[in-house]
């Protein structure tokens, strides 16, 4: 089965070449909102062709989602900025709703006894709900129903539920639509007059909730104690019968279609110079306008232009691993898990192609025109969610964009950088005026500041959290220049201009120099850690040292292509030139992680922080390096292990991808696509990843990691090279993609039989010039921006590396899962 969000329906059009060309970049497509203000008049698609029930890519369940299981359990629903997980029987439907401003907290600017930052839900803050709203049908309890299903269809952007009550068959569509900026849940049955039920708000905080009769709809609005004000409302539109309100319900009686309307939002900015909220912003009146609008709108109207947005989206992209059996083809999405989880489980790469295509849902929905992706993503079933569902930048929040413009979804990864840039006034502000507290043990020891840093964990308001983390900005920079890469877009490099000169700036005043035992002198980071583990004093940390070379290297580039900042160019280059790179430990046998040839740290950590140069930089390459160099990275990576939390274990699996190590690279993939069953990682049965510690916490970042590695196996791109098939695991030897971005500016289509590439096919998107490798095959590409062209490699696939020992058992024994030792993130 080809997991394409693209119908086989003939009489559907395909993409023409300029079509499939804008839609790769996505970045019409992608800029929205910045923040709940009003939208523009909705354009309505003449005509909707939705990807058939049938045809359709799905997740699908014989059972209900248990309210008290909603992280597990519930489907996420979203539009960018405002979203809700669903789950609960038939007879109460449950909307867990959140908007991906409402947070707590604030600037957070008064450091700690340690020159530390505070790091609690009161000054810090937390991402909390909106809301929950409910649609209550009596008597249609999941005992008294029949046929019941509910199933998240990926190719229409679409949870729907289906059962039987009473001779009758009803059907829920919920969706959360970006052009109405509302979410929708839309009631039919199969016989007239047959919908009797009521929709109720409920606060999270003991808020008032209050019905207006006279306009049918429910509604609450309160502020979070720090001047962010938010609004949720809720009314419904009915086809027949009648509808009401009445105390704290909206109601609605022998219906022949109910379309329930759910709308709210905060009056959050982006914007320091007003402390990041819109005091002017009437955001009860604007919940209303919304709510208003949307309930005017029939609603297969507003599923279809729900539809045609979310498949413009969708459809640029397509992937092939192979088949999978009709058996494991009939089981459902949680039978299908649980089959994954024995010693030797049948391969099932139709499971493991739904699970990439899932991360693409999880990025249209979650990452549009407003603020990135979280540790939560979008998604929440309280208030209290582990590490307040932050920003954490020693790895999280770039793993959640490892993907995207792979994706083909390079528009997707916009709120990254609007979110950085947000926030520069304030955490420049903050890193001039504290970085260099005398208490902080990683100041410059130079007394010299300039530029910014961030702290490893930031909220929306400016704000730091936790500790210091120096080469957080060269990290954040280096994911930002992915875009760049992908897109050879010069206006996103003027864009990200002021982060690149600020970390610069920032690191121009750090470096210190040291003399190694041969006499050279060389420039290293001050005083720093190696995340998250291992000493917090020593210098010239690996980590530190590969991300400022990156950066450096992108500055470089960056004033090259706009003409600017020449001086601090040169600067910048001659500070690279003598920057200490990390060597093999004689002792271990390791790439180093610390300036030392010992591990001081502990052998099997979650993180790869020493390998950062090795993915996901590319400074360590097999055409670049010794071959003992790539040999340490294979040393540090069999000590590290195949269990952990499911980000690290992703991490592990583009590693082994990159040493085009197929099988362990599918084995890393394997250990995240299983139940979690009281392990360190795993998925829950909406495929959400998961550990468990009293319940289940979720972190997202697998979810991406897991996608970004799978990618990896099938393409490695590189400044100027394309590795095709570099390790594709014997499970994938027939396949194919389309529409997968690649570095240098292209968009890549292949098929490929028995692990060798049959056909390739390259269009540009401002690329020029690449060359395609399949082992020792070698064909240089020059392309125009928007032409294409296809080739059949001739090459031999790379042999297949030695198959792995069983399943290492190595648990890092510091994994503690408390907040203050950060635990799995």
């Amino acid at each position: 089965m080809t997991t394409s969000g693209q119908s086989s329906d003939p009489v559907r059009p395909l993409l023409d070449r300029r079509r499939f060309l804008q839609a790769a970049g996505m970045i019409g497509l992608a800029a929205g909102l910045p923040a709940f203000a009003p939208h523009p008049a909705v354009a309505r698609p003449a005509g909707d062709r939705p990807v058939p029930d049938s045809q359709a890519l799905r997740m699908w369940y014989r059972t209900p989602a248990a309210e008290a299981k909603m992280i597990e359990e519930g489907l996420p629903l979203g539009n960018g900025r405002l979203g809700a997980l669903i789950g609960g029987g038939p007879d109460d439907t449950a909307l867990f709703v959140t908007d991906a401003t409402a947070w707590t907290g604030g600037v957070n600017s008064t450091l700690d006894a340690a020159g530390q930052f505070p790091y609690n839900a009161e000054e810090f803050g937390s991402f909390q709900l909106l809301t929950k709203a409910r649609v209550r049908l009596d008597g249609h309890t999941p005992a008294a129903v029949e046929d019941y299903r509910r199933r998240l269809d990926l190719s229409n952007g679409v949870v729907v539920t289906t059962y039987r009550w009473n001779g009758v068959t009803y059907r829920q569509e919920a969706f959360s639509s970006h052009p109405d900026d509302v979410i929708v849940l839309r009631l039919t049955s199969s016989a007239p007059a047959a919908i009797t039920g009521a929709v109720t708000l409920e606060g999270t905080r003991d808020e008032s909730v209050t019905a207006v009769a006279r306009e049918q709809r429910v509604e609450l609005v309160d502020d979070l104690g720090n001047g962010l004000r938010y609004a949720a409302t809720a009314g419904v539109a009915t086809v027949g019968g009648q509808a009401g309100a009445n105390g704290t319900a909206v109601t609605f009686t022998g219906a022949e279609e109910v379309v329930v309307v759910i709308s709210g939002g905060t009056n959050y900015r982006p914007d320091s110079s007003i402390g990041y909220r819109d005091s002017a912003l009437d955001v009860a009146g604007l919940a209303r306008r919304k709510l208003r609008d949307a309930l005017d709108v029939r609603g297969e109207r507003l599923l279809a232009t729900h539809g045609a947005d979310y498949r413009r989206a969708f459809d640029t992209f397509s992937l092939d691993l192979g088949a999978s059996t009709d058996q494991q083809r009939a089981l459902d999405t949680a039978a299908r898990l649980a089959a994954r989880d024995v010693p030797e489980p049948a391969p099932d790469p139709e499971f493991e192609a739904l699970y990439l295509q899932y991360a693409r849902y999880l990025t249209i929905t979650g990452s549009r025109g407003g603020l990135p992706t979280n540790l939560q993503g979008l998604w929440l079933e309280g208030n209290n969610p582990a590490w307040f569902s932050d920003y954490h930048n020693d790895i999280n929040l770039q793993m959640n964009y490892w993907p995207t413009h792979r994706f083909g979804l390079a528009g997707f990864a916009e709120p990254l950088l609007n979110y950085c840039l947000a926030q520069l006034p304030e955490w420049s502000k903050q890193t001039r005026e504290l970085f260099n507290d005398p208490r902080n043990r990683f100041r410059n020891s130079s007394g010299r500041i300039a530029g910014w840093t961030v702290a490893i964990s930031t909220n929306i308001f400016g704000g730091n959290g936790w500790w210091w983390h120096p080469a957080g900005n060269a990290w954040l920079c280096l994911e930002l220049w992915q875009h760049y890469e992908h897109t050879m877009d010069r206006q996103h490099v003027r864009r990200m201009m002021p982060l690149l000169r600020g970390a610069v700036e920032f690191w121009e005043t750090r470096l210190i120099e040291t003399t190694l035992g041969d006499g050279t002198t060389v420039l290293v980071a001050d005083k720093g850690w190696s995340p998250e583990h291992g000493p917090q004093d020593g210098i010239g940390t690996t980590y530190d040292q590969e991300l400022v070379h990156a950066l450096f290297g992108h500055f470089v580039e960056a004033a090259r292509l706009l003409q600017t900042d020449g001086e601090l160019a040169s600067r910048a280059q001659a500070m690279r030139d003598r920057l200490y790179l990390p060597e093999v430990s004689p002792t271990t046998g390791w790439l180093q992680e610390w300036m030392s040839p010992d591990n001081l740290g502990d052998a099997q950590h979650r993180h790869l922080s020493g390998l950062v140069g090795w993915y996901p930089g590319d400074r360590i390459r097999f055409d670049n390096q010794p071959a003992e160099y790539v040999e340490g990275v294979r040393k540090q990576l069999e000590v590290r292990g195949f269990e952990s939390f499911g980000w690290a274990v992703a991490w592990r699996a583009a590693c082994w991808a990159r040493l085009k190590d197929s099988n362990r690279a599918h084995l890393c993939i394997s250990g995240v696509l299983r139940q979690p069953n009281g392990r360190l990682g795993g998925s829950a049965i909406n495929l959400f990843d998961v550990y468990k510690t009293d319940g289940y916490i979720f972190q997202i970042d697998a979810n991406y990691g897991v996608a970004a590695a799978i990618l990896e196996m099938l393409v490695h791109a590189k400044p100027g090279v394309i590795d095709l098939l570099p390790a594709v695991p014997a499970v994938w030897k027939d396949g194919s993609v389309k529409g997968m971005g690649v570095r240098g500016g292209f968009t890549l289509d292949m098929t490929w039989k028995n692990g060798r590439p049959a056909t390739v096919t390259l269009h540009s998107t401002g690329g020029t010039r690449t060359e395609l490798r399949v082992g020792d095959w070698r064909k240089t590409i020059t392309l125009r921006p928007g032409r294409s062209v296809t080739v059949r490699p001739q090459g031999t696939p790379y042999p297949p590396p030695p198959a792995p020992a069983s399943r290492t058992k190595a648990v890092n024994a510091h994994s503690g899962l408390a907040r203050e030792v950060d635990g799995g993130s």
